[in-house]
């Protein structure tokens, strides 16, 4: 099983609650770095960090869209957030893109289907050496090359 940093907005916190019961009933070690904050950004901060350390395999995050939470996670190195829309999406977003970080729009989405969505990203494995490996590791050489930021 997967350790999995969680954490959301004041927005999502009971789709955040469903999906930590989940997590929890399929056997993942879970660290729920809170919901009180309504600067989604600071969570956002702190969970992309945590899987970008190593400290934990996987990210969750939710706002009120998912999108905030995405954008924020985004700009953290190492951190690679992607919205969760659809099964085929949320699978390639791993398989393809060695997504790390999972967002969730507690407005936009059920408990059910953010649960389903989930069970399917986590159970993903990026595939080395496959056709978007060149695409990939371009973004990762932007992001490492100093010269690209401002």
């Amino acid at each position: 099983m997967k350790r999995i940093a969680i954490g959301s907005d004041p927005n999502a916190f009971d789709l955040k609650i469903a999906l930590i019961a989940h997590l929890t009933e399929t056997g993942h070690r879970i660290e729920d770095f809170g919901s009180k904050d309504p600067i989604y950004a600071n969570v956002a901060f702190r969970v992309a960090e945590a899987v970008a350390s190593g400290e934990f395999d996987r990210g969750v995050l939710l706002c009120g869209t998912g999108i905030g939470v995405c954008l924020a996670a985004n700009k953290v190195k190492g951190a690679y957030a992607v919205v969760a829309t659809d099964v085929y999406s949320v699978e390639r977003s791993v398989k393809s893109n060695n997504a790390n970080v999972l967002t969730f729009g507690g407005q936009v989405m059920g408990a059910e289907t953010a649960k389903t969505l989930l069970d399917v990203w986590l159970a993903a494995e990026y595939q080395p050496g496959g056709r978007s490996a060149p695409k990939i590791q371009r973004i990762y050489d932007y992001a490492n090359d100093s010269s690209n930021r401002g």
